[in-house]
């Protein structure tokens, strides 16, 4: 840090004179420590898939990064995920909230933007902290899928595919080779797979991968079992993209 920098760290509301929030940048590390979560979109649906290293000890069954906000919307977290619960229950009451009020279920935009807000809310008051996560948010609603990255600066984007976490930027790099918009859902779950694998310490296990789906056909959020993410591991190793690790 420059001389010039020091201090402006310690508080949330002040920018530095290069024009930057340090509590936020810090925060956005900490989602780049986190471990991986991926979003692919496909013409059938969307699928979300993250790795989670257990303890030998630790009851797997449980996914610890995958949430569901409402029936057909899931989403998948990077970094400090007690923060992703706090936002997933708000994300949950505004959903709840719109089915009451309209009668209709909420757009996924709509649910990127609410939790956007929260955060960047967390950016500008004095004896808070931002969230130390970023969200993928994943759904299938009246307007076909979408796909929406929130981050701890309170921005968020639309994406076809996209990845957080540690090793994210050479998993997207990867995505933005390879992804083509007419995958089906098998395929992009695939993807998903071969993403994993290619930063991941294990290569062929698929114990510590959690995925879930929203398909198009009913608008209703699965999470998969351990043998069809074996499907999508095997579809994987038999047609890999080939493309070398830099």
């Amino acid at each position: 840090m420059l001389p010039a920098a020091a201090g402006y760290d310690r508080a949330i509301t002040v920018f530095s004179p290069d024009g930057r929030l340090y509590q936020v940048e810090y925060a956005i590390e900490t989602v780049r420590r986190g471990t991986l979560a991926i979003g692919i979109k496909s013409k059938d649906g969307v699928i979300l898939a993250v790795e989670e290293k257990t303890r030998k000890l630790q009851i797997s069954d449980v996914t610890q990064k995958i949430f569901q906000i409402d029936d057909h919307i899931g989403v998948a977290a990077a970094g400090y995920i007690p923060d992703a619960r706090t936002q997933v229950d708000h994300a949950r009451f505004f959903a709840q909230s719109n089915r009451l009020i309209y009668d209709e279920i909420v757009d996924v935009e709509g649910v990127a933007k609410n939790i956007a807000d929260m955060a960047q809310q967390l950016t500008q008051y004095a004896g808070v902290r931002p969230f130390g996560v970023a969200l993928i948010i994943a759904g299938v609603d009246n307007t076909g899928g979408s796909l929406f990255l929130t981050d701890p600066s309170g921005t968020y984007i639309g994406y076809d595919a996209i990845a957080i976490g540690q090793g994210s930027d050479q998993v997207n790099e990867f995505l933005e080779k390879v992804y083509k918009n007419d995958i089906t859902l098998d395929e992009a779950g695939a993807l998903a797979i071969e993403s994993i694998y290619l930063v991941s310490e294990e290569k062929d296990n698929i114990k510590n991968i959690k995925m879930a789906v929203v398909p198009h056909e009913d608008k209703v959020m699965k999470r998969l079992t351990e043998s069809e993410i074996e499907k999508y591991a095997k579809i994987a190793k038999e047609n890999p993209h080939n493309i070398p690790n830099k």
